[in-house]
């Protein structure tokens, strides 16, 4: 059974989608909105990671339940970058990226919950079929969120 290494993948992958969130947050500082939001995003992945880390003990993976954060230097050096830069020029631009990188990320981190969802319903595991669906309507919101700031950014930033 590798149900094992899905768990182990899906781990990484929430675990760099909230260190993206997170760092976003941090560099857009600026923006209130994308600074508060994502942060609240971000410590949902940080609760899916201590879950899968929790799960996946029962299928012989030792996972670690802390998701990453920001280093305190180079945090206060996005800080400072972003109150500086606004969402003026590059900064503008730089936050398109962030977007998109956010929703690619999330978009992977669902066809993870899906795939394990599909595994435990296969296999008759309810406990792992109800940690993805508990887990996977989150990560489809934190996706459209990233989708719909990119729609609401796109024509001004790269018409401007």
């Amino acid at each position: 059974m590798k149900i094992g290494l899905a768990l182990k993948e899906l781990h990484r992958s929430e675990e760099e989608l909230a260190h993206e969130l997170l760092r976003i947050s941090d560099r857009h500082k600026v923006d209130h909105e994308i600074f508060h939001l994502a942060k609240d995003l971000a410590r949902w992945s940080q609760q899916h990671v201590r879950a899968i880390a929790e799960i996946g003990r029962r299928y012989d993976q030792e996972l670690d339940p802390a998701a990453g954060s920001e280093p305190g230097a180079v945090k206060a050096m996005l800080e400072k970058s972003s109150e500086l830069t606004g969402r003026r020029g590059p900064a503008a631009l730089l936050l398109l990226r962030d977007l998109r990188e956010v929703y690619t990320q999330a978009a992977g981190v669902s066809v993870d919950w899906e795939l394990l969802a599909q595994a435990a319903q296969g296999i008759k595991h309810t406990d792992l079929l109800e940690l993805a669906e508990r887990c996977h309507p989150e990560t489809l919101r934190q996706m459209r969120w990233a989708n719909a700031k990119l729609k609401e950014s796109a024509t001004q930033i790269l018409v401007s």
